[in-house]
């Protein structure tokens, strides 16, 4: 069985590696994808990985993946805060959504304490640096039910 999980990025994260390293590390994306992809096909899991700064292109990732993915990972960026059509999305899909987020979004700014699309997704992990996604992978493997 060749199980398929989705690795949506949000806004920035295309920035990885120079962009405000003091808080989201010094870590590229295309690293994290890297890092992920092994650590997925240890537990024969393929990964795709995507990445956009539009929230319409990150919810056609989410519909698109209803028809292959057994679950997603997703970093939504500054999305987690302001996005209804985000939450709507992962709803809508009932796919099992794993939130992660480099940095501890609850040691932040007030405005970044919140999450609109945790009540949707299955849980939420923060502040690990690029192991959140490890950690994230990990965490929607055990949920349904595909640990090794």
């Amino acid at each position: 069985m060749n199980t398929q999980v989705l690795l949506l990025h949000g806004p920035n994260l295309n920035l990885l590696g120079t962009r405000e390293p003091q808080v989201y590390g010094s870590d590229t994306l295309a690293d994290i994808n890297q890092r992920v992809s092994e650590f997925a096909a240890q537990r024969g899991i393929t990964i795709q990985a995507r990445q956009s700064n539009h929230e319409g292109a990150l919810i056609d990732a989410l519909h698109d993946a209803r028809t292959w993915a057994a679950g997603v990972v997703m970093n939504p960026g500054a999305y987690t805060h302001t996005s209804i059509a985000l939450r709507d999305a992962i709803s809508a899909t009932q796919l099992a959504v794993v939130e992660v987020h480099l940095s501890n979004v609850h040691a932040r700014e007030e405005f970044r304490h919140r999450s609109l699309l945790a009540p949707v997704c299955v849980g939420q992990i923060a502040g690990f640096g690029w192991r959140s996604y490890i950690l994230g992978i990990d965490a929607l493997l055990g949920h349904l039910g595909l640990l090794k």
